[in-house]
């Protein structure tokens, strides 16, 4: 494991390593060792084209707490503002820093990283995939219920979120449901990655799989880049909210996750997401403690 740029690149043993640090680092700051020095030394580059919240300060603060540092770069401070290309940047920032976390539009450029830099890269998110999200997403899951054979649903855009949870549930075994209008489905490319396709099921119908979901996950109809759509998306997306109704049938131990930032009222209801099956909150913690243990797995 060289770079973090898909889910598709990890074996399943490299991502159930990755849950164990994780669970381990997550009950070495539970027990109050606040500096693990994994990282002493080392300094990690997170170049932002995008804003973040949940990313850039589980990043940061994963770095501090595993004895390192992390440098802030915003795009509006480097050259690449002023045409410097990709390859020069990358071998540039490869002879200052340990590792380079980039957070974009294109997949490309964080693919164009990895190929000129000579020290790790890791997708902070891009339009395609979002995989630190995800595994932090199922690390949160496998502390409630066992992965293998668990019935999830995805109810929303097919975006990067859905591509990277179609990714990881075709690695770990779990059954995913997707339900998403015709015209926002997951991209064809991203379904002939998956091997296990009998796990699979694209679908329109949101009423179809919630009375078998062990878990329900919804992201935001309008993301980052695409907000010049959001009249027609709600026209769209009209049937696909996560509310009450919809999740009369569900069973009575059903998780609620979704990946924030959340728009109240529009994917998801006030009383969902603030409600007892919601694990949205834990899903946020825990970004901190994956990102730790991908942080500690690339850099040292």
């Amino acid at each position: 494991m060289k770079d973090l740029l898909s889910i598709a690149d990890l074996t399943k043993e490299e991502i159930l390593r990755l849950f164990a640090l994780a669970k381990e680092l997550k009950e070495r700051k539970k027990r109050g060792e606040k500096i693990v020095p994994l990282l002493f030394g080392k300094v990690l580059g997170m170049l932002f084209r995008k804003p973040s919240t949940r990313t850039r300060i589980s990043f940061e603060v994963g770095m501090f707490e595993l004895g390192g540092r992390a440098i802030f770069l915003s795009e509006e401070d480097l050259q690449l503002s002023r045409g410097e290309i990709i390859s020069d940047t990358a071998k540039v920032l490869s002879s200052y820093l340990d590792g380079i976390l980039v957070r974009t539009f294109a997949q490309k450029e964080v693919e164009d990283f990895a190929k000129y830099s000579n020290i790790p890269v890791i997708n902070g998110l891009s339009d395609i995939y979002h995989p630190c999200q995800v595994l932090s997403d199922y690390y949160t899951i496998s502390e409630r219920k066992a992965l293998q054979n668990l019935k999830l649903t995805y109810i929303g855009d097919g975006n990067n979120v859905c591509h990277s949870l179609i990714l990881g549930a075709d690695k770990l075994g779990v059954r995913l449901a997707v339900i998403t209008p015709k015209e926002y489905r997951p991209k064809k490319e991203i379904i002939s990655k998956v091997k296990n396709k009998k796990n699979l099921i694209l679908s329109h119908q949101p009423e179809d799989f919630i009375k078998d979901s062990d878990v329900v996950y919804t992201d935001t109809w309008i993301s980052m880049g695409v907000e010049n759509e959001r009249e027609e998306r709600l026209i769209a997306f009209d049937g696909y909210q996560l509310n009450k109704k919809l999740l009369e049938k569900a069973k009575k131990d059903l998780l609620v996750m979704h990946c924030l930032p959340v728009h109240r009222g529009e994917e998801i209801t006030d009383e969902v997401i603030d409600g007892p099956s919601s694990i949205v909150l834990e899903q946020a913690a825990n970004r901190l403690h994956l990102q730790k243990a991908i942080l500690a797995t690339l850099l040292k």
